[in-house]
């Protein structure tokens, strides 16, 4: 019985770290292609450190700034400083008819995807 279930365990999380891998490989594309990358953390958190060509949209500026985004099947990337932000903009902008949206979550996976 227990045997099962480590096999299943490993299985299952070599499942979930190959879709990771493909993420990661996605969001290196969309980065490559020239998609915009918006960072939706503070405007301190965004001076402290972000991604080289990122703009900056607070999350709480987001309503107001749609428009600055571009037509909505344009790829956007999103990304805050652990992935709730992000999370929130990206269903935000799906319900505004954005299409062509991926959620990169906090800024340290982003920069981890945009170097494989």
């Amino acid at each position: 019985m227990f045997r099962t279930f480590y096999i299943f365990l490993i299985i299952a999380l070599f499942s979930l770290s190959s879709c990771k891998n493909k993420e990661d490989k996605e969001l290196a594309e969309w980065i490559e292609k020239g998609a915009l990358v918006v960072d939706v953390r503070t405007p301190n958190e965004f001076e402290r450190r972000h991604f080289p060509g990122a703009v900056n949209i607070p999350i709480d500026s987001l309503p107001l700034r749609v428009d600055e985004l571009g037509p909505k099947d344009k790829q956007i990337i999103l990304y805050c400083q652990s992935g709730g932000r992000s999370s929130r903009a990206k269903t935000f902008l799906e319900e505004e008819g954005f299409s062509h949206l991926k959620d990169a979550g906090g800024i340290d996976h982003l920069f981890s995807s945009a170097s494989k």
